[in-house]
């Protein structure tokens, strides 16, 4: 099972490599396989691939709207058409799935496309402000050469939600995979250059933690728009301040998902698997804190129990799994040291916490984990854990559990549960998250924007309120008559 692309690095319209840089391997995370091998991007690589933005960006900014946006619904057509081969290449490359990547991966990086080249002939207007005899205009343009950081749990995705507004907005891309998952975005890449975009506007270059800066720190980059983790979010924005560039910082999070009494109880059990258990548990928004309120709780957890256990895990690319190994042997580890961590300090473990037996031994496999009798001072109820682990906490009130919701550093997104829409709108209004859902949860349409508020970050990802963090106003008075001056 191989997918070695035909380099490490895309730029300016075609595959180069640099042995130069440090060798590592992709690992297929079911089985542990070295599906490819590439080499980080070298200093020299960095240089070329803004060197190509730079040059190229002008011109493409240069453009209309309407002609970039088509070559963006192109670039959404082709994606489609190529599904099942985009969505196979990343359940090598991430592990998931493929009954789940064949739905939200590729898929939504096609609606991100479809989605801003459609609105780009009327979201890119400026306004005209009347001043009497004299008038102003506002016009938005380009920031220049953006850079893209992606995590490794939506790579394709996360490729096409930087790269479509930012293209959109006449800007030019560099970005940087996660090097646990390496291979799609090159895919995203070759699609866009097939679609008709200009050669050196969307560059794909490799590397890790000692590449990040070296993009973020280049004096002709203008923006960074980062996914990952909080740590990681406070270095790279503090770089970038540094130098006074647009950043955008999609983070972590904690987030409270609150199912009340009234609540319609299958509905609640599947959102709160839904928000832990998707993709292995590796989503930024999941909702890894559950307060049930009292009333329900036997029977929440007995149903949450006997529904968790019934879920099919297995070979990715089998269509009947629904639960994958998780990206990496790392990340592994990290996830069994808070389970463990769960039981010292108290909580009930009411199903999973271990190795499946129906898998690969060499696979980075966990069980879908619930926890019950969980408080909030515990480690698994403060830190992001990054995996199949959820906390089920109880409640008595509305003021209460509002209270506990909000007791955390993150704020990334919520959910509620219940019957009641006056107390559900009632209830979102108070808790303090950038995106919220009421009776759902994780659902993530590319018309709505997707991004965080205290430490989970700033700036928003997808729908029109992307276009503000790729462009910058510019202002334009016109006098229409003599200029007076009193000297």
């Amino acid at each position: 099972m191989k997918a070695q692309p035909k380099a490490s690095h895309f730029i300016d319209g075609e595959y180069v490599e640099d042995t130069a840089g440090a060798a590592f391997d992709s690992l297929y995370p079911a089985t542990g396989e070295v599906i490819a091998t590439l080499h980080a991007a070298t200093p020299a690589i960095v240089e070329k691939a803004i060197a190509a933005a730079k040059r190229a960006q002008p011109e493409w900014a240069a453009m209309s709207p309407t002609a970039r946006g088509r070559i963006l619904k192109r670039a959404a057509d082709i994606m489609r058409e190529r599904n099942r081969e985009l969505s196979e290449l990343e359940t090598l490359d991430t592990g998931k799935p493929i009954q789940e990547t064949i739905v939200a991966d590729p898929t939504s990086g096609a609606d991100a496309f479809e989605f801003f080249g459609g609105i780009a002939a009327s979201a890119l207007n400026g306004d005209y402000i009347p001043l009497g005899q004299d008038f102003a205009f506002t016009k938005r343009v380009p920031l220049g050469v953006c850079v893209g950081i992606g995590a490794w749990n939506y790579p394709q995705q996360i490729a096409c939600w930087k790269g479509a507004p930012a293209l959109i907005c006449g800007n030019a891309m560099v970005f940087k995979p996660s090097e646990n998952t390496p291979l799609g975005a090159l895919k995203i890449a070759e699609i866009l250059v097939e679609a008709g975009l200009p050669k050196g506007l969307y560059n794909v270059i490799q590397g890790d933690r000692m590449t990040g800066p070296l993009l973020v720190n280049h004096k002709d980059v203008a923006k960074v728009s980062l996914t990952g983790s909080v740590e990681t979010g406070k270095k790279v924005a503090g770089a970038a301040a540094s130098n006074l560039k647009h950043v955008t910082m999609e983070l972590g999070g904690k987030s409270p998902l609150i199912v009340f009494d009234d609540a319609d109880l299958e509905s609640a059990i599947g959102g709160a698997m839904l928000g832990n258990f998707y993709s292995t548990g590796q989503v930024c928004s999941n909702g890894t804190r559950v307060f049930v309120q009292k009333g329900i709780k036997d029977k929440f957890l007995a149903r949450l129990k006997e529904r968790t256990e019934k879920i099919v895990i297995g070979d990715p690319m089998d269509e009947a799994t629904q639960f994958g190994p998780m990206v990496s042997k790392a990340q592994l580890d990290k996830v069994f040291s808070y389970v463990e961590k769960g039981k010292a300090e108290g909580a009930t473990l009411l199903t999973g916490g271990g190795i499946p037996n129906s898998v690969s031994s060499a696979g980075n496999y966990i069980q879908p984990t619930v926890f019950a009798d969980v408080t909030d001072d515990m480690t698994i109820a403060r830190e992001e854990i990054f995996g199949p682990v959820m906390c089920v906490l109880d409640f008595d009130s509305e003021d209460e559990v509002i209270a506990r919701a909000n007791a955390t550093e993150f704020g990334l997104s919520a959910g509620v549960f219940t019957q009641d829409i006056t107390r559900a709108h009632r209830v979102v209004d108070q808790l303090e998250a950038g995106t919220l859902w009421i009776n759902a949860y994780n659902l993530a349409p590319v018309e709505v924007p997707f991004g965080g508020s205290k430490q989970s970050g700033f700036g928003r990802e997808n729908s029109v309120a992307a276009l503000s963090h790729y462009s910058e106003l510019k202002s334009v008075y016109v006098a229409m008559g003599k200029v007076e001056a009193p000297y």
